[in-house]
């Protein structure tokens, strides 16, 4: 029973200029019901976003002309819902957006733009609503060392002199690379002086600065592996540049077919390949630096090498043939993508160049945030911090390793065994792209396999768990477990 309804004539006549409601929309003896869907809409369209404040249920009650319990009925279940919450004198607010958008009023809603994957479907995807995101390449934020962080910068204020606050080196400031070095040569083997290393807005500008040099130079294509980032391959696209597709096996990159169509740069991921998680064999791997010896260049994008689980540490391709591998990787896997810190480390023939781009570019990435993490790599906290997490992103994956067993057995898993992010295939046909838009219906993010695909591949799905507890991860393999049934 309705609580919201005794003594009140639902008849009412009055509207109200707040989000244009009208209560003769509303059916017989539902005006709860209703008010609560009106409000629940606006909240999930943007009509009333968050932080917003909703009127005093008295007011809004005398303009619909209900019954205030009508009102309070509406907010209160709101609030129940994790949507609005009281705030005292400041009122009714709304804290959270549904993790699903309901249909509109005047028809279905349109089909999620996870079909086309355009140079916008990330943005697109970001900024769709959910309950559990599953994009893959997201480290555990919640994990973030937070007070860590903060010591650190207090500790380089504390130090630091004025002339530091003006414009620094576009390279990078020293006390970052010199601490990137290290790191390089304690985690991936590679010995390198700090004026080798540039610091970038993450792998994502690198790529950008390789791409321009190579434009200059008359290389007008990348080849790519495939599958791979598609993220990448847009942006390389973006700079001009072609990126014929090289296929991965289960043993890697087929070198053969790279020679066979005659590039002279690929971007590989050797370490764990995006998507499938395939390490590159020992024989591919000794196939591909002859390659590169005989001329090709190679972008070696080490994106999550620092994680891994059950399997050996894998040298990175830099660390055996400088002159021939610009090596790029970043803070984002490991603290998180928003800090846009990351490195590169390309031969000594290209470093000026590069350093005069990333000059032109923006005049070097901010200096506090360099030397703050500076400070934190060499204090021993960011190892700490990766000790810590990978014990978390361990749990996590086994949980969703636990939950594709159970409730997807006909699933194959790849790439469980490091990085933050696992793939599946089916067995069956199915359309992975129309899954993803059902799942994302659902309130869980996804990316489908083809997505990263130029050539034809099995449709899967790329499951990022890092982020998520295992609870939720196990729900959405529940409910795409169903979707997968029902497709």
């Amino acid at each position: 029973m309705d609580r919201s309804n005794t003594g009140v004539n639902e008849q009412s006549k009055g509207s109200a200029d707040f989000l244009q409601l009208n209560p003769a929309e509303a059916p017989a003896g539902g005006l709860a019901d209703w008010l609560t869907e009106e409000l629940r809409a606006a909240i999930a369209d943007g009509r009333l976003p968050i932080g917003s404040r909703l009127p005093a249920s008295r007011r809004l009650s005398d303009e619909l002309q209900v019954s205030r319990g009508v009102v309070t009925e509406a907010y209160q279940r709101l609030t129940e819902d994790g949507q609005l919450a009281g705030r005292g004198r400041a009122g009714t607010v709304v804290v959270a957006a549904p993790a699903v958008p309901p249909r509109e009023r005047r028809g279905p809603a349109p089909a999620p733009a996870i079909h086309t994957p355009g140079l916008d479907i990330f943005d697109a995807l970001r900024a769709a609503p959910c309950r559990i995101d599953l994009t893959p390449g997201v480290p555990d934020l919640a994990a973030f060392p937070r007070a860590a962080w903060l010591r650190a910068e207090r500790a380089v204020l504390n130090n630091l002199e004025a002339s530091a606050f003006g414009y620094g080196d576009p390279s990078g400031t020293p006390a970052l690379r010199r601490a990137i070095a290290t790191w390089l040569a304690r985690y991936r083997g590679i010995a390198v002086h700090p004026d080798e290393v540039i610091v970038v807005a993450g792998v994502s500008q690198a790529i950008g600065l390789l791409a321009q040099l190579l434009r200059g130079r008359g290389i007008t294509s990348v080849a790519v592996e495939d599958p791979g980032s598609l993220g990448s391959r847009q942006h390389l696209q973006e700079w001009g540049l072609a990126t014929p597709p090289i296929p991965v096996d289960e043993r890697g990159i087929q070198v053969g077919v790279l020679r066979e169509s005659g590039a002279q740069v690929v971007m590989v991921t050797p370490a764990h390949h995006f998507p499938t998680g395939v390490v590159l064999e020992g024989e591919r791997r000794r196939d591909l630096l002859r390659w590169a010896a005989d001329g090709g260049l190679i972008f070696e994008d080490d994106y999550d090498a620092e994680h891994r689980y059950d399997r050996p540490p894998v040298p990175a391709l830099r660390s055996m043939l400088a002159d021939q591998v610009v090596y790029a990787g970043s803070i984002s896997k490991l603290l998180a993508p928003a800090l846009r810190i990351g490195w590169m480390v390309p031969p000594a023939a290209y470093r000026e160049e590069l350093i005069a781009l990333k000059r032109r570019a923006d005049l070097g990435n901010a200096g506090l945030p360099q030397l703050t993490l500076a400070h934190l790599m060499t204090s021993g906290d960011l190892e700490r911090q990766l000790r810590y997490v990978h014990r978390r992103h361990r749990t996590r994956r086994d949980a969703t390793v636990a939950a594709i067993t159970t409730y997807l057995p006909t699933a194959t898993i790849h790439g469980a065994a490091a990085g933050l992010h696992l793939t599946l295939t089916f067995p069956t046909p199915l359309d992975d792209t129309h899954l993803a838009a059902q799942a994302l219906t659902q309130g869980i993010k996804i990316h489908p396999l083809s997505w990263h695909a130029q050539l034809p591949t099995a449709p899967g799905l790329v499951l990022g768990y890092a982020a998520q507890p295992p609870t939720a991860l196990t729900q959405a393999i529940q409910t795409l477990a169903q979707l997968v049934s029902s497709s």
